[in-house]
């Protein structure tokens, strides 16, 4: 989860490497470094916390060099320390790497390094790498096959980048399980975890596979295999939209993304038919359908359950990502697997995809980044269209995955450009949900902010919307939420209703209004405070959230906005900075 950059060029590195860390800052920020090269020293600054206030107290912009590597950690072995920083150097402080992943086999390896006689300053896992290198460069072995020599011996996962004051003219970088883009421009050659952290004048990249490894020099990028041989391989253009990483004027990243969402819904209409209908046919021929995801894209899947059961009178069933392999056995060729992650990264669910496709199961991957692992694995690929979300919490990523879904149940009936057509028509009503309801919302939170307990009821397809909008809550405003169907309220939880308790009750006026109310009166009888989100006004509500009326499947799209700006700015009210929650990070690339 951890973000990753490397430069090479004529510029001064490390101002560029730390402009990537920032665009990918989401991926992890609880420490960060810079290591260059310059007149053959390997030079490191590293510290713990965010990246601007590692830089102001170290300085990593400001480090000479043509040649920089950059980390910003999301931790997983070792606690937020100094030494557990990236990069990590061996012990003559000659080599220096970054990471991302981990190394299933490091202990192990550890042991040996230190029976060596290395001296290990870190818990990570990472800093058996460059002793490895270290070991590999001794023997005479030049940086690019000393990474060719130690690759095999990494259990695990892992995209790194290497550099050595042996040899100041490169950089060398290897992946398995992780991703790593190379980024090809005039001013220079990068590599980095996620192509958002390219300049924008960055405009082609060359794929890297699975047990290959890239230099970058001054003079190129050249990949080879395993084995050491060169590819060759054709380049990609990188669209310019992909590059759009500001805040245009918002205080904060969540912000922004939750005020994109009427455009949003236009972009992520527009597909090709005839995939969706390849699609669609598809998954009404299979024998089983599963839709696999985590988080927020499990409740956008769990949605897309209900469309596609109502519209395409198709059964399937949600799993788990993290559960996913556990029920491998019973996935064959007749399966459709529909494979939903924003990064196309996750860990859980490649791993579960992975599987899947070995017992013959045709692969659908519903994702937002480009030239993703996911991606690579799939037979199938939608793009969200939504762009780079810089916000950790998913709104508009959620927002696109249930246009996705949407279109794909219409296209299980033949009536795709309905569908089109009826999404063009919701974005001004998603619209008129934000102009309506972001100041009262607001006040609301200052309301609010000292409740430390939040339940949020629905029914029908609702349901998922609820829980949606829990998480968010405990996501970034750090309170405990909870989200349920509004029938299983009375089977357990309504004994935790205290007097003004917040419960945010999803009613619109649709199929589940009465029995949704009903639930709300009992919650309101053990002197809950009624938070309704509903386009009809109810004597009972504490606090009226008021939407348009739309058509009842298309609901989800307009209820979970007011849930979105209720969390934003619950965290605002509470001193939090909604982009960056505490303990998590958007791209969730470990197990």
């Amino acid at each position: 989860m951890c973000g990753i950059i490397g430069y090479c060029g004529r510029e001064i590195a490390a101002p560029i490497v730390f402009q990537g860390l920032k665009r990918v800052e989401y991926r992890g920020y609880d420490s960060a470094g810079i290591a260059t090269l310059s007149d053959r020293s390997l030079l490191v600054k590293k510290g713990v916390g965010k990246l601007d206030e590692v830089n102001s107290q170290k300085g990593l912009d400001a480090i000479p060099g043509n040649i920089g590597i950059g980390h910003t950690r999301w931790a997983t072995h070792g606690g937020v320390t100094e030494p557990n920083a990236h990069p990590h150097c061996d012990c003559s402080g000659e080599v220096a790497v970054i990471h991302n992943g981990i190394i299933e086999n490091y202990q192990e390896l550890r042991e040996q390094l230190i029976s060596n006689g290395h001296r290990i300053a870190s818990e990570t896992d990472t800093e058996v790498i460059p002793h490895l290198i270290e070991d590999e460069m001794k023997k005479g072995n030049s940086l690019k096959a000393a990474v060719l020599a130690i690759a095999p011996r990494l259990e695990g996962y892992y995209a790194f980048l290497a550099i050595s004051s042996r040899e100041p003219d490169k950089i060398v970088g290897a992946r398995k399980g992780s991703p790593l883009a190379v980024g090809i421009s005039d001013q220079g050659f990068f590599a980095a975890s996620d192509a958002l952290a390219f300049p924008d004048y960055v405009t082609e990249l060359l794929p890297l596979d699975d047990h290959e490894m890239v230099v970058l020099t001054h003079h190129g990028a050249e990949l080879f295999d395993a084995a050491g041989n060169r590819l060759q391989r054709d380049k990609r253009r990188l669209t310019s939209r992909w590059g759009e990483a500001n805040k245009q004027g918002y205080r904060f990243f969540m912000l922004k993304e939750i005020m994109e969402q009427p455009r949003v819904v236009e972009d992520a209409a527009a597909q090709n038919k005839e995939l969706f209908t390849d699609i669609a046919l598809d998954i009404l021929r299979a024998g089983q359908v599963i839709i696999t995801a985590c988080g927020t894209s499990r409740y956008a899947a769990l949605v897309g359950r209900y469309l596609f059961s109502k519209v395409g009178r198709k059964f399937c069933d949600v799993v788990m990502a993290s559960e996913f392999h556990y029920f491998a056995d019973s996935v064959d060729k007749d399966t459709v697997v529909l494979a939903v992650s924003q990064s196309g990264e996750t860990a859980d669910v490649i791993e579960g995809v992975k599987e899947a496709k070995a017992a013959g199961a045709k692969i659908v991957s519903i994702i937002n980044r480009p030239m993703s692992l996911l991606e690579d694995i799939s037979n199938h690929v939608i793009y969200l269209n939504c762009g780079p979300e810089l916000c950790v919490a998913a709104t508009k990523s959620f927002l696109s995955q249930l246009v996705v879904f949407y279109l794909l149940s219409f296209s299980m009936i033949n009536a795709f450009d309905k569908a089109v057509n009826n999404l063009k028509r919701i974005s001004s009503e998603v619209s008129k949900t934000i102009d309506w309801n972001n100041d009262k919302i607001e006040r609301l939170s200052h309301e609010l902010k000292t409740k430390n307990d939040f339940y949020y009821i629905a029914r029908g397809i609702n349901f998922a919307i609820a829980s949606e909008g829990a998480l968010k809550a405990k996501e970034i405003s750090y309170i405990h939420a909870e989200g349920m169907p509004a029938g299983e309220l009375k089977h357990g939880t309504l004994a935790l209703i205290e007097p003004l308790t917040p419960v945010a009750v999803i009613c619109p006026d649709d199929y589940t209004y009465n029995e949704t109310l009903s639930n709300a009166i009992e919650a309101k009888a053990r002197g809950a405070y009624i938070v309704a989100i509903s386009d009809r006004d109810n004597e009972i509500y504490d606090f009226w959230i008021e939407i348009p009326k739309v058509d009842e499947l298309l609901y989800p799209l307009i209820t979970v906005i007011p849930l979105q700006l209720l969390a934003y700015h619950l965290a605002v009210s509470r001193g939090y900075d909604p982009d960056r929650p505490r303990n998590l990070a958007k791209s969730v690339t470990v197990k």
